[in-house]
């Protein structure tokens, strides 16, 4: 039975990937089809946040996932606000970078997270690294550098956008672990509250940068058929994408997930390569390789020093649950059994209802969901 269990998984986590690598390649595929023939990035921002506001309240709704979370609003203001920010600077300069480089070229200067997440993780989070994780980073640097000296179709700009993105996404790894760690929201609603707010907050940006622009200048683009499917299976790839990494990351350790993304990275620029037909070098691809080295070296090195790090004690340091009034409280039923109650929820995700007792012998009733934020 168990035997049967772990090969149900394997294949679960493997058909996922292989849906994961096909449906992200076809994504930046038809990105980059879109952009050649309708050059407006910021527009292609604009479905992909509409695409993830329309689809996940639905769908998440439909798989019980838990629509309130006990999120103060100063920290929603303090970390959720700029994480929305985040999502949507990095898909803009994402989009501009695909438009102007080739999308194998894009995503090889891409590997260079690893880089953007030690050197931010060490100014904002103070951490430190081990050496090794030092030098994982020397073959991702000297990769992209190749890369970039043999790549002819190269575009200043292009590579720009696609060092800021990377900083930008870079920056959500760095803060959506955080926010996850901290307030324990699901991280499917998370994706969700993102989208929709990074909607909202671009909206203005577009309207003035692009609505213009769209209506005096591609008018006729958008009135073919061609380029408004490819913009819409574009938005609906990019929310896929996304269900399917978080998907994945919930079936397999944080090392597994780090090489299946490198190796899905090696997929996409193949695809791209062979679809596209880019010219490429023997070099430039020695170089693509390198840098996806060392994304793996990389990844390595940090799942040994987690490794080494539980082994030593944990800090005392209070969670923001405990800052915050964080409760935990049991009530027993009419069987004797013991619910156990989180930030007013039972575990089917209901709200609940608290009875207490003043000093007159009066029942005070309130619903515990009263201070929650509904996201």
């Amino acid at each position: 039975m168990a035997d049967r269990k772990q090969t149900r998984e394997v294949l679960t986590v493997l058909g996922l990937c292989i849906l994961w690598y096909a449906v992200s390649s076809s994504n930046n595929v038809i990105g980059k089809m879109v952009l050649n023939v309708f050059p407006y990035p910021l527009t292609m921002t604009m479905v992909q946040l509409l695409s993830i506001t329309v689809y996940s309240g639905p769908l998440f709704n439909m798989w019980g996932v838990r629509k309130y979370v006990d999120i103060s609003w100063r920290y929603y203001f303090r970390l959720i606000v700029p994480l929305a920010f985040g999502k949507f600077f990095a898909s803009v300069f994402s989009h501009v970078s695909i438009w102007k480089v080739p999308v194998s070229y894009a995503h090889t200067v891409k590997a260079t997270m690893p880089l953007f997440t030690v050197i931010l993780s060490r100014l904002i989070m103070k951490e430190k690294q081990t050496y090794k994780v030092y030098f994982s980073l020397i073959p991702i640097i000297a990769g992209v550098a190749v890369a970039t000296v043999t790549e002819i179709s190269f575009d200043m700009v292009g590579l720009v956008s696609a060092l800021a993105a990377t900083m930008g996404f870079s920056l959500q790894h760095i803060f959506s672990k955080k926010v996850l760690h901290d307030t324990g929201i699901h991280h499917l609603r998370l994706l969700h509250i993102l989208g929709r707010l990074a909607l909202f907050m671009f909206l203005p940006i577009w309207l003035c940068i692009d609505l213009y622009s769209l209506i005096h200048n591609a008018s006729e683009t958008l009135s073919e058929s061609r380029v408004l499917m490819l913009l819409f299976a574009d938005g609906v790839l990019n929310w896929l994408q996304n269900i399917i990494a978080f998907s994945v990351l919930s079936y397999v350790t944080p090392l597994t997930y780090a090489v299946a993304n490198a190796s899905k990275r090696i997929f996409v620029i193949a695809v791209s390569l062979f679809i596209l037909g880019n010219p490429v070098t023997g070099t430039n691809i020695f170089g693509m390789l390198l840098a996806i080295l060392g994304v793996l070296l990389y990844n390595k090195a940090k799942y040994d020093a987690k490794q080494k790090q539980t082994l030593l004690p944990y800090s005392s340091q209070k969670s923001w649950q405990v800052r915050s009034g964080y409760t935990m409280y049991s009530t027993n039923n009419t069987n004797g059994f013991t619910h156990s109650h989180i930030n007013g929820f039972t575990p089917n995700g209901k709200p609940t209802t608290t009875t207490t007792t003043n000093a007159n012998g009066l029942n005070n009733n309130y619903n515990s969901n009263k201070n929650l934020l509904f996201i």
